[in-house]
């Protein structure tokens, strides 16, 4: 579980196969082999590490439902380690577990992403969403897109103001939205 507020903002250093290599510092403080990372919202698990880089092996479900296949060297990631219980909860509750690739419609600040069908029922104005990893609020909702305001801070200590137009992106829309739809779906 994490919060989408990013640690750090890491660099893919190489892909062999499934393995990515990523440099980083704050998520490497206190990792061991088995331990999650969130990656641009994905959770992965730290294979190996070394002074300055992690790996983890990506999954063919990985690959196929989340943009890091297409990520190459020197690209930027958002970097979060995993909520602990005795840790602050600053940003929403944050599986992991990307549920769409949108595209980016217009970039930061107000970054407006392209929904993929069947997400948008998920989404509320005032709710929250991550992309890439980042917990933002939504300004707007559409059934096919989404509007959210980066503020300066999180321009700054993220990868999302980086991100053009026509570029995909990770989502993973509120969890309690999908609970709530399959128990009242159940009816």
């Amino acid at each position: 579980m994490f919060t989408g507020l990013v640690e750090e903002v890491g660099r893919i250093r190489s892909r062999t196969g499934a393995r990515l290599r990523i440099g980083a510092r704050a998520v490497l403080e206190d990792v061991e082999v088995g331990h999650s990372v969130a990656v641009d919202g994905c959770c992965l698990t730290v294979v190996a590490h070394g002074e300055g880089w992690w790996e983890a092996d990506l999954s063919d479900e990985t690959l196929a439902r989340t943009t890091l296949g297409a990520r190459a060297p020197g690209d930027p990631v958002n970097l979060e380690r995993p909520l602990r219980l005795a840790d602050r909860l600053g940003g929403h509750l944050v599986q992991g577990h990307v549920d769409g690739v949108g595209e980016v419609l217009a970039p930061a600040p107000d970054l407006a992403v392209r929904l993929p069908a069947g997400l948008g029922r998920y989404v509320v104005e005032k709710g929250s969403i991550a992309v890439d990893g980042v917990s933002l609020t939504v300004v707007a909702a559409h059934d096919d897109a989404v509007t959210t305001s980066i503020v300066p801070h999180t321009a700054e200590v993220t990868a999302l103001a980086t991100r053009r137009p026509g570029e995909r992106v990770n989502l993973e829309v509120d969890l309690v939205a999908k609970y709530v739809e399959r128990l009242v779906g159940a009816r």
